[in-house]
C-alpha cells in the first residue's frame, strides 16, 4: 500500500513511464531469450547465422544508446520515446512475419535500434520530471522493470505452446499499446538548447574525467547483474539437480524487490551520501557470489544445497536495489541539465562495453573452472564487486562524484 501511495504522488508521466518499463521488459522478456531457439529448430538456420543476428541487435541497442541520449536532449526526450517504442513495434512485428535472414536482420536492427532510442530518453525524462525525488522514482522503475522481468519469459513461454509467431506478435502489440499511451500522456517538454552541436555536447561529456571513471566502475554492477541470466541459474541447476531451480534465482529476486525496494531506498536516502550506498551496494554484490562458491561444483546431496545459491540470489539482488537507484539519481549531477540524455547515452556505451569485456572474463573463468577449479567463476565475481566498491569509494574520497540535484522541470512546448 505504501508503494502505490508513492506512486500516486508522482506526476501522471511518471507513472505512465513506470507503467512503460513493466511493459516493456514483459514485451521484450517474452520473446527474446526463446529467439535463439526458434532461429535454430524452427527456421532450421546455422549458429553462424544465429550469432549474427542475436549480435546485429546487441550492437544495434548498445552502440547507438549515445544517439538516443543526444536526440532526447535536441529533440525532446517524448518524441524519442515514442519513436523508440513504435521502432520496436516494428521489429518485433517483423521476427513474427519474416523468416529470412534479410528480414530478420531488418527486425535485429529496428528492435535494437528502438532499445538504443527509449533507454536513454526514459531515464532522461524520469530524472527531468520527478525532481528532488530522483532516486525514489528510479526505484520504482527497478520494481517495475524487475516484474516486468518475470512476467515475460513466463508468459512467452505459455504463448510458445502456441508457436514463436504468438510470442512475437504478442510482444508487438505491446509496443503499440505503449507507444499510443505515450503519445497520448506524455507532455510534451521544451528541449533546452545545449548551446554547441552533437559532437561538442560529446566532446564535453567524454571530457568528463569524473564522469567517465564513475562510468568504468560500474562495470561491477552490470556485470554481476548479468549473472542473474548465467552464472547463478547454472549453479542453481547444478547444486540442486533440478532445471527449475533457475526460475527461484528470479522468484526470489522479484519477490524481495517488490517488498524492500522502496522502503531501503527512502530510508538510506536520509543517511549519508549516496556515493557511500553505491559502494556499499557493490560491496553486497560481489559478496554474494562466495555462499554459492562453496557448493560449487558439488553433486546434489540434497535441498539444502540450494540454500547458499538463494542466500547469494538474496545479496545480490539486494545490493543492486541499494546501489541502482543512486547511480541513476547521480548521473545529471555531472553535468549540464540540458545534456541529461547525453549523459545517460554515455554511460551506458562505456560501461556497457566495460561489462562486455567482465562477462568475457567470467565465461572464461566458468570453462577453465570445469577442470578442476569450479569456484574461478564465483571468485572472479567477488573481485568484480570488490573493485567496483572500491573504485566509487575512491571517487567519493577525492570529491570526485557530484551531490544529487533537483532538476526543474521544463515548461510546456
Amino acid at each position: 500500500m505504501r508503494a502505490w501511495h508513492e506512486i500516486r504522488r508522482f506526476p501522471l508521466a511518471v507513472r505512465l513511464l513506470l507503467v512503460n518499463q513493466l511493459g516493456v521488459n514483459v514485451g521484450f522478456y517474452l520473446l527474446i531469450p526463446y529467439l535463439a531457439t526458434h532461429l535454430t529448430e524452427d527456421l532450421g538456420m546455422s549458429a553462424a547465422v544465429v550469432g549474427i543476428v542475436l549480435g546485429v541487435r546487441n550492437l544495434s541497442q548498445q552502440g547507438m544508446f549515445v544517439i538516443g541520449g543526444s536526440a532526447a536532449d535536441r529533440l525532446g526526450a517524448r518524441g524519442v520515446i515514442i519513436t523508440g517504442c513504435a521502432l520496436r513495434t516494428v521489429g518485433f512485428g517483423l521476427f513474427a512475419l519474416g523468416d529470412g535472414p534479410a528480414v530478420l536482420l531488418a527486425a535485429s536492427v529496428l528492435s535494437g535500434l528502438a532499445g538504443a532510442l527509449f533507454n536513454p530518453a526514459v531515464r532522461a525524462y524520469l530524472a527531468r520530471e520527478s525532481g528532488e525525488r530522483k532516486a525514489e522514482a528510479f526505484a520504482l522503475f527497478n520494481v517495475f522493470a524487475t516484474t516486468g522481468a518475470l512476467i515475460g519469459p513466463l508468459l512467452g513461454s505459455l504463448l510458445l505452446l502456441v508457436g514463436f509467431r504468438a510470442s512475437a506478435l504478442t510482444a508487438a502489440a505491446i509496443f503499440a499499446l505503449l507507444t499510443i499511451a505515450q503519445a497520448l500522456v506524455l507532455p510534451a517538454r521544451q528541449a533546452e538548447p545545449s548551446g554547441g552541436g552533437v559532437l561538442a555536447d560529446w566532446r564535453e561529456v567524454v571530457g568528463n574525467r569524473a564522469f567517465l571513471a564513475f562510468a568504468l566502475a560500474m562495470v561491477g554492477m552490470f556485470t554481476l547483474e548479468n549473472q542473474l541470466y548465467l552464472l547463478l541459474p547454472s549453479g542453481a541447476r547444478q547444486a540442486t539437480g533440478w532445471d527449475g531451480a533457475a526460475g527461484l534465482v528470479f522468484l526470489v529476486g522479484t519477490l524481495v524487490n517488490l517488498t524492500l525496494q522502496l522502503r531501503l531506498t527512502r530510508s538510506l536516502k536520509r543517511r549519508g551520501h549516496r556515493a557511500r550506498w553505491i559502494a556499499v551496494g557493490l560491496l553486497l554484490m560481489g559478496l554474494a557470489f562466495l555462499p554459492p562458491a562453496t557448493v560449487a561444483g558439488t553433486a546434489f546431496a540434497g535441498p539444502l544445497d540450494a540454500v547458499p545459491i538463494l542466500l547469494g540470489t538474496l545479496m545480490l539482488y539486494v545490493g543492486v536495489m541499494i546501489a541502482s537507484p543512486f547511480v541513476m539519481e547521480l548521473i545529471p549531477g555531472f553535468g549540464r541539465p540540458e545534456l541529461t540524455g547525453t549523459y545517460y547515452g554515455i554511460f551506458y556505451v562505456v560501461s556497457g562495453v566495460a561489462a562486455a569485456l567482465g562477462n568475457t572474463v567470467v565465461g572464461w573463468a566458468m570453462d577453465t573452472g570445469e577442470d578442476g577449479a569450479p569456484w574461478l567463476p564465483w571468485a572472479c565475481c567477488a573481485l568484480f564487486g570488490l573493485a567496483s566498491a572500491l573504485g566509487v569509494a575512491l571517487l567519493h574520497r577525492r570529491n570526485a562524484l557530484p551531490s544529487p540535484r533537483q532538476t526543474a522541470v521544463p515548461s510546456p512546448a
